[in-house]
């Protein structure tokens, strides 16, 4: 029975550790719009999170409080369950609460896995104007990313 004993703790020890570590939480005040969103963070904190479905989705915006020709998101993808080989442009729209749409143009990420990361890519200009001009709120929505829908919101300064 003792030597059964010191393989069983060291087990459980190394179980119970694992079972506790932990992370950095993401501030999780809600939008009444979108439960899945982080809304209204500290000041400078850009950063959104969706953990709807087997997957969890972190956006960070790079430049939109200086855009140029294009706007750019860093994208976190996480899963232990789905493939994530898809085309995250061709699923991706931004939006403006003046009713400006457009098109994600790039996905600039490796192809493949469970946990990618990358630069989701958007035209600062629709038709000769820029898509920001008189905006006070802009939308990233990502559709069928194991969830109908994504909504990201930023409130424009």
């Amino acid at each position: 029975m003792k030597r059964f004993l010191l393989p069983t703790l060291l087990i459980l020890t190394f179980f119970l550790a694992a079972c506790s570590a932990t992370s950095t939480p993401l501030q999780t005040d809600l939008q009444a719009d979108s439960a899945s969103t982080d809304a209204a963070p500290s000041s400078g904190d850009l950063k959104r999170s969706d953990g709807q479905g087997s997957v969890t989705v972190e956006v960070t915006p790079l430049n939109l409080n200086a855009p140029a020709d294009t706007l750019e998101f860093d994208i976190v993808m996480d899963t232990h369950s789905v493939e994530l080989s898809m085309d995250l442009a061709t699923l991706a729209t931004l939006t403006t609460d003046t009713g400006v749409t457009v098109q994600a143009a790039l996905w600039d990420a490796p192809r493949g896995g469970h946990h990618v990361e990358g630069k989701l890519i958007f035209p600062t200009s629709n038709d000769g104007k820029s898509i920001l001009e008189g905006a006070g709120k802009l939308t990233l929505t990502i559709t069928d990313l194991d969830a109908p829908s994504r909504v990201f919101e930023w409130q424009l300064q």
